[in-house]
């Protein structure tokens, strides 16, 4: 075959990617099914005069009675089949000329040069320890051969190596102990400096900033927030009308994983994360929700994901979302920190109530299209002589607010 024959064929096939990505892969994959049949291969099972009809309507072709049109309506439980009348033959030979593409073999190295190169990489690494082996003994017994010469040396110069005990000092610590006034200033020292350690050690309790728990279904912020930019409230819903955020539901996963079976994203092969590692959570998802991925549907055999918590108040601490993220406007990074970077969620900020207290000192509170808060504004803007309240000047300091 000529190179430009080649050249025509890749063309196609470049082609009949783009149209599948953009047409055919939200219902169909190549090697395996999904709400569709896999396509590869679909030339050989199907006349191309077939095709073009069934693409193009296939809902007249089921009226029409077609035999292959009504199994394949059946099999797929009655999903119908997008048409597509815009598509021309040509785009339709472009689409089969990629199902049909299977990449060129990748050259193996013969294994026979690889082992001899490791052989003579082994090889050479043994003989560089076996002369550093060698020339540490050599240091060690010419050490010992100077040492004993020049013992010899001075035993015939008559010079007398041994010592003499030296006599007893008095301690530095006996010194000490006879100056009261040092000993009191120690004292005193050391019990501030306890104090001190103490104090902070204790201050502590129940500060778990930084807390990254290892899930039971490795779940990336990064993927998901950064790289596909899904905003955090299309999970976590309930963080618009309630006091919590909520836990996802596994069912908000399967609206995308339901047709996303395997990972095609980018890898982190330094820590780990590889495509396969990816892919195997997806497929943990699958079982947990009863999945059937080769028969698209629910089996009922679910199981209960045990997820472990990370932003967790104590108990006499009220905190409402839906108060800060609705009403407040503030972006969930504010508190959360780089959520789209994270690839491991953690807790990012001490959540103390200093923490908190500071926020609201900070913090302007919005009076934009809001009757009830204009009010109170520009009455506490007089007494306050300001031009912009704080929600701490909005009585964001009251202990009834977050204690009662």
């Amino acid at each position: 075959m000529s190179s430009a024959t080649f050249a025509q064929d890749d063309e196609a096939v470049q082609a009949g990617k783009k149209l599948f990505n953009t047409n055919c892969a939200a219902c169909h994959k190549l090697n395996k099914r999904a709400v569709g049949p896999a396509l590869k291969g679909i030339s050989t099972k199907y006349d191309k005069e077939w095709l073009y009809s069934w693409i193009k309507n296939s809902t007249a072709m089921i009226k029409s009675g077609d035999a292959q049109a009504v199994a394949i309506y059946e099999e797929y439980n009655g999903s119908v089949m997008t048409s597509f009348p815009q598509f021309s033959n040509v785009d339709i030979d472009n689409i089969i000329a990629y199902t049909d593409y299977t990449p060129p073999a990748l050259a193996v190295p013969i294994s026979g040069n690889l082992n001899l190169q490791q052989a003579e990489q082994g090889v050479s690494n043994s003989l560089i320890l076996g002369a550093l082996t060698l020339v540490l003994v050599i240091l060690v017994v010419m050490l010992f051969l100077v040492q004993r010469t020049l013992l010899q040396i001075a035993k015939l110069s008559g010079v007398d190596i041994s010592r003499e005990p030296r006599p007893k000092r008095k301690p530095i610590w006996m010194a000490f102990v006879q100056n009261q006034f040092l000993v009191f200033t120690s004292v005193v020292l050391l019990l501030l400096s306890s104090a001190y350690f103490v104090y902070g050690y204790f201050m502590q309790i129940g500060v778990d900033q930084g807390y990254m728990p290892v899930q039971p279904i490795h779940y990336s912020h990064k993927i998901h927030a950064g790289a596909n930019q899904i905003e955090c409230k299309y999970c976590h819903s309930s963080a618009r009308v309630s006091k919590h955020s909520g836990i996802p539901a596994l069912n908000v996963c399967m609206n995308c994983h339901q047709n996303i079976a395997e990972y095609n994203g980018e890898e982190d092969l330094e820590n780990g994360y590889t495509k396969e590692f990816y892919t195997k959570e997806i497929k943990k998802l699958y079982k947990a929700v009863g999945w059937d991925e080769t028969n698209q549907k629910y089996t009922g055999e679910s199981q209960p994901v045990k997820w472990i918590r990370i932003h967790n108040l104590p108990d006499f601490v009220y905190f409402n979302h839906a108060q800060h993220v609705e009403v407040g406007e503030i972006a969930c990074q504010k508190c959360h920190g780089p959520v789209e970077e994270m690839e491991i969620m953690y807790q990012y900020s001490p959540l103390t109530m200093g923490w908190c207290i500071n926020c609201h000192r900070e913090t302007n509170v919005k009076v934009e299209n809001n009757e009830y808060y204009s009010k109170i504004h520009e009455a506490l803007s007089k007494k306050y002589g300001v031009e912009k309240l704080t929600v701490a000047q909005m009585g964001g300091l009251e202990c009834g607010k977050c204690h009662y």
